[in-house]
């Protein structure tokens, strides 16, 4: 079976150099002509890829102007496919046409670096607001975030529907619960959903923006507060794109132990999951029990790490807190405690009549759309995909110690709450595999300031799904450029094609069937 990169390489021929300051070596950045961008994506569509992200760089510090980047990934291999682009002529082809997640990538990228995507059928600005000066692009390099923008008058243009009986409703940015804004406009006729349109950015904090301003080690604080219910995994992306840089490897029980905590973070996070889409069934019984465990983990979690999120425990080079023995009896106590607990409230959650008359049939992601979407995470795997990188592109010590994957193919609200089930029962188990097998040696690395110009590249399954981390090392071996992308980024889009057919009051529960980060998706 050939490789994307073999099947890339036969068909643009000599047109396709490879980067050989592309890490981990495993991970090739294939640079073709801009010409040619748009065909290289037509034979990773041919080949069954999806796109997994697609970033721009301000690439003039080292003599050269634009960087276009589009991620595809088949099974367990990614490919990074590069075009250059003159800072004179700042344009290229789109993609859209052929990978429906090009059509915000494209538009972020158009906004916060201001190369144009030719062919794009939307110029409306992404994540930009549009009160934004129309040349205030923040991933330039000749950007300076110190200098107060001076507010302009920019209108957002909905997309409107027309007929008799068709009104909108406007919902957000500000909603009613604690939650972070953004804005959803609805056209519907009746209580019947015709359409959505999201529109978000409102907690845009200039995140890919500020790693270029620190050092590799506070970037690793940053990335654990890019979404900070996922500090866990967005940490552990970003230090194992810089270890890979720069030629790091940590001892296996920071390994271990970083495994340990990505699987507490997914097991707390699925448990509130589950409460609030039975809390907006009515159904608040399920939701303060299993906030109650919840609590429980986040505690121990504090006594034992630290923090109630472990914020800050993953580091460049390892992890800055070990696990005692007697914490390792605390946790195996408390995972036989929680696991009796949680099966009695699943037994609660699948026997519930009136439960399930609202979480069946609701918020349809079909299989088909979910692939054409390149949807991740519990979404991917409650609408048939079965994909999940601890499995397909493993790293220790989930090369030995393999997760269960469970996958769905009815991709409604129920779904998507019964893979959360499911994983909580698996990541009970993986903890207990991974502390029976705990090594003995340290817990940190040294590090070393990568060389200029290297690139690292990290992909982590946070409990939303895969997380993508590539960093860039600058003339000096600072950071150049970090790329974020948040499952959400993907997920998003998801959300407006499984409402279609629903009623206005079943929105807040799809939605939080999905729910995905603000935070994290307005970098």
């Amino acid at each position: 079976m050939s490789t994307l990169k073999e099947t890339i390489n036969v068909t643009l021929s000599q047109d396709a150099g490879q980067d050989e300051y592309q890490y981990p070596a495993g991970v090739t950045t294939l640079i073709v002509p801009r010409d040619r961008f748009v065909e290289a994506a037509r034979v990773m569509k041919t080949s069954d890829a999806r796109l997994v992200a697609e970033w721009a760089t301000d690439e003039t510090p080292f003599g050269r102007g634009f960087g276009i980047y589009a991620c595809y990934a088949k099974g367990p291999e990614y490919l990074i496919v590069k075009t250059d682009v003159p800072v004179e002529d700042p344009v290229f082809p789109t993609l859209t046409k052929k990978f429906v997640p090009s059509y915000r990538f494209e538009r972020q990228i158009q906004s916060l670096m201001g190369v144009k995507p030719v062919g794009h059928p939307d110029g409306r600005p992404w994540i930009k607001h549009e009160d934004w000066p129309d040349d205030a692009w923040p991933l330039r390099k000749t950007f300076d975030p110190s200098i107060y923008m001076p507010r302009v008058k920019g209108e957002y243009k909905f997309i409107r529907a027309e007929g008799e009986g068709v009104y909108e409703i406007p919902v957000g940015p500000v909603h009613a619960g604690i939650i972070e804004p953004g804005h959803f406009r609805f056209q519907a006729v009746g209580e019947d959903i015709l359409n959505l349109e999201e529109k978000l950015g409102y907690v845009h904090k200039g995140i890919e923006k500020r790693f270029e301003t620190l050092s590799w080690e506070d970037g690793a604080r940053l990335a654990g507060r890019v979404s900070g219910d996922t500090t866990v995994a967005h940490s552990l992306a970003y230090c194992m794109a810089l270890e890979s840089m720069a030629g790091c490897n940590p001892p296996e029980r920071a390994l271990w132990v970083r495994a340990l905590m990505l699987e507490r973070e997914r097991i707390a996070n699925h448990l509130g999951d589950i409460g609030a889409i039975c809390n907006d069934t009515a159904f608040a019984f399920l939701l303060y029990q299993l906030s109650r465990l919840k609590e429980i983990l986040l505690r121990t979690n504090y006594k034992l790490f630290g923090h109630r999120l472990m914020m800050d425990n993953v580091i460049p080079g390892g992890v800055s807190v070990d696990i005692t023995t007697e914490g390792i009896e605390e946790i195996l106590s408390e995972l036989d405690w929680l696991s009796n607990e949680f099966e009695r409230l699943a037994i609660i959650y699948d026997e519930n009549p009136s439960l399930e008359d609202r979480v069946r049939g609701a918020g349809i992601l079909t299989p088909d759309t979910a692939r054409e979407l390149g949807v991740v995470g519990f979404v991917a795997r409650a609408s048939g995909q079965p994909l999940d990188c601890r499995i397909q592109y493993p790293f220790p010590p989930y090369d030995r110690i393999v997760p269960k994957m469970t996958v769905l193919e009815s991709g409604d609200v129920h779904a998507r709450a019964w893979v959360r089930v499911e994983e909580i029962r698996d990541s009970i188990e993986l903890i207990r595999k991974i502390l029976d097998t705990l090594p003995s040696d340290g817990i940190k690395a040294g590090l070393d300031v990568p060389a200029a110009d290297r690139k690292g590249f990290a992909v982590v399954e946070g409990w939303r799904g895969e997380i993508v981390y590539w960093t860039q090392s600058g003339p000096n071996g600072g950071t150049n450029r970090c790329m974020v992308r948040d499952p959400s980024s993907v997920n998003w889009l998801a959300i407006e094609q499984a409402i279609h057919g629903n009623i206005v009051p079943d929105f807040p529960l799809c939605n939080k069937s999905f729910n995905q980060s603000y935070s994290g998706h307005d970098l």
